[in-house]
C-alpha cells in the first residue's frame, strides 16, 4: 500500500491540490448562453460524439460484490457543484459510521455509486479535479483497511464533451484518495449478495441505448434467474418526465422488456438522480409484488423543490406510441424531500436570492431595459419605428430562449414565452414615461446617455429581475421553467443521499439521508489520523432521514 499523501496544513490550493469552487451562477449571461449552446450542440451532434460504440473494446465484465452475507452501499448523484454542498455530502459519505440525529448508526458503504452529473457546468479534467475529485479525495484521503469501490454513471453534463474526461477519470481503475474506481465503461452491472444486482444504464442524453451496451447486459442477464432481483439505475428519472414527453420512458421500457423480463428476474427498484431532490413513488409493479421509483439527486447541486411533482404517474404512459410497450402501472407519490409545502415556501425567496446569486443577470436585464427604454424615448410620437420593433423583437427572442431552449417545447411553453415578454415591454414603456418626465433633456450627449445607463440601468435591471422572479413563481404552477426557478434561487441546503442495506436474510432497506443545512465554514486538519478527512467543518453537520427506513423487498425465498 502506498504511503499516505501529506496532509494539508491549510485550505490553500497549493496544500489541498484543488481550488474550492463557488456554486455555479446558472442564470448569469455567460452561463445561460453557454448552456443553450451546449444543449443545442449536444443534441445536434451527440451521435457523432458518442463513444459508447467504441467502448465495446473495453472490459465488459460484471463486478462481483456478492461474497458477504450482508452489504451496505451508498448512492448519490448531481455532486460536482460548489464546494460547501459537495463536500458536506462527501464528508458524511466518508465517515466510518454515520450518526443520525435520532441516534441511529449507519456503517459506511462498501460501495459508492454516483448516479450522474459528477461535474458542472461542463465536463473537463480541471472541472472534475476542482468540483468533484479534489473534494472527495479530501473527504476520504486514504484507508488503512479495505478501500470502498466507486462506480459512476454519466449524466448529461458528463456527456457534453462526449465522455472524454469522464472515461479518463472513472474507467482507468485508479484510486481517488480512499475510493477505488473499478468500471471499464460508462455503464456497469454489480452482483450483490443474495441474488441482488444493480444495473446502471447509460442512455446518452435521453436518446437511446447503444447495441454494444445492450449486448453487455444480455451477457450479464444470462446469469439471472427468477430468484434474482434488480436495482435498475438509469441517469434520468424518465418516469416523471412522461407527462411532457410521452416517449421519455421508451428506452428504459425496451431495456426491461428485452433484457430483464425474459429471465424472470424482478425489479423492485428503479433509481435515478438528475432531479435535485428526494422523491419516492410506490406501486404494485407489473408482477404485483411492489416496485419503488426513487429519485435522489441531492449530492451537491442546487436544490430543485418537489412542489411540481405529480401525485401519481402511469409507467409507461398511456400516450406513448410505442407498439410493444409494457402494460401501464400506476405509482403514487409516497415521500418527497423537501416536502411540497416547504418547496412552495422556498420559491418565494426568489426576489431576494435571484439578484444576489446572479448579478450578471441583473446587469444584462439592466442593459436591455435601458436600450429598449431609450428606443421608446427617442420615438415618442410613433412607437412603431425600427428601433422599437428591434427592441421588442429582442425581448421576444430572449424570453423564447429562456422558456423554450432551456425547457421543453410544448404549446404551454410557447404561450409562456410570449406572455413572459409582455411585462418586460410594459416596464420599458413605463420607464420611458418616467424618464422623459425628468429634466434631463438639456444635458448634452454623451453625458445624458451615460447618466441613463448609470442611474436608470441598475434600477431597471433590479425591477426586471423581479419581473422574471414573478414569472417563474407563476410559471411553476403550470410546470414551466421549474428548473430555472430553482437554478435562480441557488439553494445549497436540503441535500440528500441514499444508504442501502442488504441484510443477511436478503432483504433490502433504504435509508434516505438528508442534510438540512450544509456547512460553510471549514478548517484544515493537518494532525488528523490516517484516513480521516483533510478538511473538517467548523461546526457540526447534522444528518437525518427524509422518511423512516423503507423496506424495498423482503427476505429472499428460503432465507434462514
Amino acid at each position: 500500500m502506498p504511503a499516505p499523501a501529506p496532509r494539508p496544513r491549510d485550505l490553500s490550493p497549493a496544500e489541498t491540490g484543488f481550488v474550492r469552487q463557488r456554486p455555479v451562477p446558472w442564470l448569469n449571461p455567460g452561463l445561460l448562453a453557454g448552456t443553450a449552446v451546449r444543449v443545442l450542440l449536444a443534441y445536434l451532434f451527440g451521435g457523432y460524439l458518442d463513444k459508447r460504440e467504441l467502448q465495446a473494446a473495453l472490459p465488459d465484465r460484471a463486478y462481483d460484490h456478492s461474497a458477504a452475507d450482508e452489504l451496505w452501499f451508498d448512492y448519490t448523484a448531481d455532486v460536482g457543484d460548489g464546494f460547501d454542498a459537495t463536500y458536506s455530502v462527501a464528508s458524511l459519505l466518508a465517515r466510518p459510521e454515520l450518526m443520525l440525529d435520532d441516534g441511529r448508526l449507519l456503517p459506511r458503504g462498501a460501495l459508492l455509486v454516483l448516479g450522474g452529473d459528477q461535474v458542472y457546468p461542463t465536463a473537463s479534467s480541471p472541472a472534475y479535479e476542482n468540483r468533484w475529485k479534489g473534494p472527495y479525495r479530501a473527504a476520504l484521503p486514504d484507508l488503512a483497511a479495505e478501500t470502498p469501490s466507486l462506480y459512476a454513471l454519466p449524466g448529461n453534463h458528463d456527456w457534453y464533451d462526449g465522455l472524454t474526461a469522464f472515461l479518463r477519470l472513472f474507467a482507468q481503475g485508479d484510486e481517488i484518495g480512499g475510493w477505488r474506481t473499478r468500471q471499464g465503461r460508462s455503464y456497469f452491472a454489480l452482483e450483490l449478495p443474495h441474488g441482488w444486482w444493480l444495473f446502471a444504464v447509460d442512455i446518452q442524453l435521453s436518446s437511446y441505448i447503444d447495441e454494444p451496451q445492450l449486448d453487455y447486459f444480455r451477457r450479464v442477464a444470462e446469469r439471472l434467474s427468477p430468484e434474482s432481483r434488480i436495482i435498475l439505475a438509469p441517469a434520468q428519472p424518465s418516469w416523471v418526465k412522461t407527462h411532457e414527453r410521452p416517449d421519455a420512458y421508451d428506452s428504459l421500457d425496451y431495456f426491461i422488456r428485452t433484457i430483464i423480463e425474459p429471465t424472470g428476474a424482478r425489479i423492485p427498484l428503479l433509481l435515478s438522480g438528475d432531479m435535485h431532490h428526494y422523491a419516492r413513488y410506490a406501486g404494485d409493479g407489473p408482477d404485483g409484488r411492489g416496485r419503488q421509483l426513487v429519485t435522489c439527486g441531492g449530492g451537491g447541486a442546487y436544490l430543485v423543490g418537489t412542489d411540481h411533482l405529480p401525485e401519481s404517474v402511469d409507467v409507461p404512459p398511456e400516450q406513448t406510441i410505442t407498439r410493444r410497450r409494457s402494460t401501464p402501472q400506476r405509482y403514487e407519490l409516497a415521500a418527497a424531500y423537501p416536502s411540497q409545502p416547504a418547496s412552495r415556501r422556498l420559491g418565494w425567496q426568489v426576489f431576494a436570492r435571484l439578484p444576489r446569486r446572479n448579478p450578471g443577470f441583473v446587469g444584462l436585464l439592466g442593459v436591455m431595459q435601458t436600450l429598449l427604454m431609450l428606443a421608446f424615448v427617442t420615438s415618442p410620437d410613433h412607437f412603431i419605428t425600427p428601433a422599437t420593433v428591434t427592441g421588442v423583437a429582442a425581448v421576444l427572442v430572449g424570453t423564447a430562449v429562456f422558456t423554450l431552449v432551456l425547457g421543453v417545447r410544448t404549446r404551454k411553453h410557447i404561450a409562456a414565452a410570449v406572455l413572459h415578454a409582455v411585462p418586460h415591454v410594459a416596464l420599458a414603456l413605463g420607464g420611458a414615461a418616467a424618464w422623459s418626465a425628468l429634466p434631463l433633456s438639456d444635458l448634452p450627449n454623451p453625458w445624458a446617455t451615460l447618466l441613463t445607463f448609470a442611474v436608470y440601468g441598475p434600477v431597471a435591471g433590479l425591477l426586471d429581475t423581479w419581473v422574471v422572479g414573478a414569472y417563474l413563481l407563476v410559471a411553476r404552477y403550470f410546470d414551466v421553467n421549474v428548473n430555472e426557478l430553482y437554478a435562480g434561487l441557488g439553494i445549497e441546503d436540503h441535500k440528500s443521499f441514499l444508504r442501502f442495506h442488504i441484510g443477511r436474510d436478503g432483504s433490502l432497506t433504504l435509508y434516505p439521508v438528508t442534510v438540512e443545512r450544509v456547512a460553510h465554514a471549514w478548517r484544515a486538519d493537518p494532525g488528523g489520523a490516517p484516513g480521516t478527512p483533510w478538511i473538517v467543518p467548523a461546526e457540526p453537520l447534522h444528518a437525518t432521514l427524509a422518511e423512516p427506513p423503507v423496506l424495498l423487498d423482503g427476505p429472499r425465498s428460503g432465507a434462514g
